[in-house]
């Protein structure tokens, strides 16, 4: 799968040198808008990830390491240049909960070892806002309890305090992002239901009434904020950073704008939530359906975080808002399509199989 630059080619500051990052998860949807952002710099790169780097316009360009981040052998492999290690790679909520476990916290313990060993700069760890669970308060701040639910945010959360570890044990700058939900060129997954409902000119249903505000994340805005932490001075990064849209409505308004470009006529519609989050769970439980509790039971109510510390310590500017991202993620979905048509696993780089979600498109 191939896709275009969400960044023009920028000359690096007069007091900047190029440097050389280590990304790992290269090959996924953020390690590949990633991997451009840093090119489109003048840095060099290595992508270290188990799947193959399949992206022609910037293949040439980097150096790939095929490899498993749960073998400290394989990330050696991908080390002896590496200054700044970004570590993007993890096991998503779909994978089975021992493979969770084992690449999202053993796995990010290995790449903070072998960053040590090897006198890196800095290691940039991407968490979620998954560590946050189910929230009863609105906007989460960074020093708000963490309380994963599920594998996934369970390991989120763990991982995080390796990351801690290292830095008090070790003296290691160790930023921690925790991005929103994010999306952008190259984005698939849960998404690309939606997606193909649109453009089959269907409605789509919401758990609840939509009214709800759910703030998403482009993921240039989430590359930039990387890049900040990457190249801005130690003390005023080595924290956790809160990342989102700085502009986003309810659900049932952001989501509609993507109906609106489809252009037949079609909304949303909402559903009560109890009912259908007692569906989903049943579905899931019977593996007939892609969602999974952390996206069903958080769909319905309010989900956002303040970007206040990003803004103020970092400088984070997010250029685009709920709408922007999902718009533009859908253009870029319906561009590409002949790439992945037929094409589903488990992976953000590749749609969901809709199971019997699927039945219900005929109803809408």
């Amino acid at each position: 799968m191939t896709g275009r630059s969400t960044v023009s080619s920028l000359d690096l500051p007069a007091d900047e040198s190029p440097k050389h990052f280590m990304v790992t998860g290269g090959a996924g949807f953020l390690g590949i808008n990633l991997i451009r952002y840093l090119l489109a710099r003048g840095h060099s790169v290595t992508s270290l990830d188990l799947e193959p780097f399949d992206y022609a316009d910037c293949r040439d360009k980097i150096t790939e390491i095929r490899g498993d981040i749960r073998n400290p052998a394989d990330i050696e492999k991908a080390m002896p240049r590496a200054q700044i290690v970004v570590h993007c790679a993890a096991a998503l909520p779909l994978y089975k909960p021992a493979d969770i476990f084992s690449t999202d916290i053993d796995g990010t313990r290995n790449v903070l070892e072998a960053a040590r060993k090897h006198n890196c700069e800095r290691v940039v760890h991407v968490s979620s806002t998954a560590v946050y669970g189910i929230p009863d308060h609105h906007p989460l701040m960074e020093d708000d309890r963490k309380y994963g639910v599920g594998p996934y945010g369970e390991a989120k959360v763990k991982a995080e305090e390796v990351c801690v570890e290292y830095r008090q044990k070790y003296g290691m700058c160790v930023p921690i992002i925790r991005p929103k939900s994010f999306i952008g060129p190259e984005r698939l997954g849960v998404f690309a239901l939606f997606y193909d409902w649109a453009k089959d000119g269907k409605g789509f249903p919401m758990i609840g009434n939509g009214k709800n505000r759910y703030q998403l994340l482009d993921v240039e805005d989430l590359c930039a904020s990387i890049y900040l932490c990457s190249t801005l001075e130690k003390d005023r990064v080595n924290d956790v950073f809160n990342i989102g849209a700085k502009e986003f409505t309810t659900m049932r308004e952001d989501y509609q704008a993507v109906l609106d470009v489809a252009g037949f006529g079609k909304k949303i519609s909402g559903f009560p939530a109890t009912p259908m989050i007692w569906t989903l769970r049943f579905l899931e439980m019977l593996k007939l359906s892609p969602l999974y509790k952390w996206v069903y039971e958080t769909a319905s109510k309010d989900s956002f975080v303040s970007i206040e510390k990003a803004e103020r310590t970092l400088g984070y500017k997010p250029k685009h808002s709920n709408k922007d991202a999902l718009v533009r993620n859908y253009k870029w979905y319906l561009e590409n399509l002949p790439k992945f048509q037929n094409a589903s696993g488990v992976s953000h780089r590749v749609p969901w199989k809709q199971g019997i979600l699927k039945l219900a498109k005929v109803f809408f």
